[in-house]
């Protein structure tokens, strides 16, 4: 699967109403920006998992759902959620 800006933030928008039990219409947008991340995990690594050291481009999505903020991550290839219940996840890889 290969993501652009929107379908990044369509897909998070999927998965965070699956995991808070709410409709997709409940989940607003915060904001999207480009980031270049530190890693080939976005910064958000899951686990113990072990990532390439060299820079990878995407957008930090935040979302927001019962007065709460979430961030997703991505790039191209994978999305990610960082430290939902204390730990990242990762959604598509």
């Amino acid at each position: 699967m290969s993501f652009t800006q929107e379908s990044a933030v369509k897909r998070a928008k999927q998965d965070l109403a699956k995991r808070l039990k709410l409709g997709e219409g409940d989940i607003t947008e915060g904001s999207v920006a480009k980031v270049d991340f530190p890693d080939m995990s976005l910064g958000a690594p899951a686990g113990d998992e072990m990532s390439a050291q060299m820079i990878s481009t995407g957008w930090k999505i935040g979302l927001k759902a019962k007065g709460k903020s979430y961030e997703y991550r991505a790039d191209k290839y994978q999305l990610r959620l960082k430290d939902f219940d204390g730990s990242n996840h990762v959604i598509v890889s």
